[in-house]
């Protein structure tokens, strides 16, 4: 037998330590992979929440042909889980063996694992009708982008151009300002802000920036991107009440577009929004097609349930919206750093 005829061997699953280098250029590789596969999303998580990062890798003839990364969460709020990838909208499985890579987060032993996005285990429950994803190609040039954008969304970001609104960008020296944005937006949504050792952590690790809106010098939108492999993903960002108004936000995306051309990148990830709800239409009013995002969840009990749409949630939800400013985004990072 040949050389290149010789049998491949089989896929043997463990846990890695301190092999962050080997796995990221194995993440670099594929290209299925996002922001959130690279180890330095969930050492972020692991720095910015406290939540315990786990590699699981599957190899063959000691070569990376799969991956899982995963979030040890704990809260007293929300129960114990292992969650891939922790905080974010997707992850999930890279490469081969989904099956053992699964079976030996199982075998950790929390009583509830999840996984977001990519091969799913064939007997986990799945689900595929809550979350829906938004990407699409980026236009040539910002004539181009308005035109693919749906003639009454089209409208309403030719009147954003038109206002008096600046457009800067930046890093960490824009961090605060973003993050009492962001702060803002969600406590209006109902939902406590994540810590901001989070949102600098990411910034400091990973390729991301921050783009913001000002009116007459003031912050009113700003969003935290992340890139990888020439796609832009504009992941925590928000807006004052007075951005409404302003179209803040509607000029904010469009010139993130701009932004992201510039760097290179070719496709605009829009995230994720549960289905039925105005974040979702917003982002379809863009012109962004939804395609429906497949989570499993595995649970030894009752499986742990952290969808705010859920209506046990409904009165934490009004009553969020309510609070002063300064206690919601004091009480916000102990509460959400169990969210996973």
């Amino acid at each position: 037998m040949s050389a290149s005829a010789a049998p491949r061997g089989n896929v043997v699953v463990r846990e890695a330590h301190e092999e962050d280098g080997r796995i990221d250029a194995f993440v670099s590789r594929h290209p299925d992979a996002t922001p959130f596969h690279l180890t330095a999303w969930t050492r972020a998580v692991e720095r910015g929440c406290g939540q315990h990062a786990r590699f699981m890798i599957a190899e063959r003839d000691g070569e990376i042909v799969g991956y899982l990364p995963l979030t040890h969460v704990r809260s007293r709020l929300f129960g114990e889980a292992l969650v891939s990838c922790g905080f974010a909208v997707g992850g999930g499985v890279l490469g081969e063996g989904v099956e053992p890579l699964a079976a030996a987060a199982r075998a950790i032993g929390c009583p509830t694992v999840e996984l977001r996005g990519g091969p799913l285990p064939a007997e986990w429950p799945c689900d595929e009708d809550t979350y829906i994803g938004f990407v699409r190609p980026l236009a040539k040039d910002d004539d181009a982008e308005l035109l693919a954008i749906p003639r009454k969304q089209r409208a309403e970001v030719r009147k954003a151009l038109a206002s008096n609104l600046e457009v800067v960008t930046g890093g960490l020296t824009l961090a605060d300002e973003h993050y009492r944005i962001y702060a803002e937006s969600v406590r209006n949504l109902g939902t406590p802000v994540f810590p901001r050792a989070l949102f600098r952590a990411a910034l400091e690790t990973m390729d991301a920036d921050i783009l913001t809106v000002r009116h007459d010098g003031r912050a009113v939108a700003s969003v935290l991107s992340l890139y990888l492999n020439g796609t832009v993903y504009p992941y925590w960002g928000g807006g004052t009440e007075a951005a409404r108004g302003l179209r803040a936000n509607d000029r904010m995306y469009f010139a993130l577009m701009a932004h992201a051309r510039a760097r290179g990148c070719t496709h605009f990830d829009f995230g994720r929004s549960k289905a039925g709800t105005g974040a979702a239409a917003f982002k379809k009013n863009w012109g962004f097609p939804g395609m429906p995002l497949r989570y499993a969840k595995w649970s030894s009990g009752p499986a742990r349930e952290v969808n705010p749409l859920n209506p046990k949630y409904a009165l934490m939800v009004r009553t969020w919206k309510k609070l002063p400013l300064p206690v919601a985004s004091l009480l916000g990072p102990w509460i959400s750093r169990g969210l996973g």
